[in-house]
């Protein structure tokens, strides 16, 4: 019974295992060349108060709400205090660490308590999903009193 019940896990196992890594990937966009975004202001370094104005800036590709699905068009997402891009091949998580602005805004503003942040720009596509090769700002730092 031991070596049945053995054999059994064991084979469950494996094709749980060659599920998940079956589990579906969203295709990624092909990048535009030359495509990037940045992030305006504030600027890297920069003392701010709470309410902290991010001004998005971006070239070599057009600007779309999310539910606009064309091609060579995308969205900004905001990553706060974010220690790595999002999962390649996913959606973009709609998190406190990443902001989605599905309407193609360039600009909000956000709160954020005293300290240093972090603040990264992403572009996704329709889906929320990273363009191939992901389009992203530099990482810059910023003080809040």
């Amino acid at each position: 019974m031991l070596k049945h019940s053995f054999l059994f896990l064991s084979s469950a196992l494996v094709a749980a295992s060659a599920f998940a890594a079956d589990a579906p990937e969203f295709a990624r966009e092909k990048a535009p060349a030359g495509a990037k975004v940045f992030i305006v202001s504030p600027t890297n370094g920069a003392t701010v108060g709470g309410d902290v104005e991010v001004v998005f800036g971006v070239e070599g590709i057009a600007l779309a709400p999310a539910a606009d699905a064309r091609a060579g068009a995308g969205h900004h997402h905001l990553l706060i205090d974010a220690a790595s891009l999002p999962p390649l091949g996913a959606p973009i998580p709609n998190d406190a660490n990443h902001k989605h602005y599905g309407a193609a805004q360039t600009s909000d503003t956000i709160h954020l308590d005293p300290g240093t942040h972090t603040l990264q720009l992403d572009l996704g596509d329709a889906r929320h999903v990273q363009f191939d090769p992901p389009i992203v700002s530099p990482k810059i730092t910023i003080h809040v009193k």
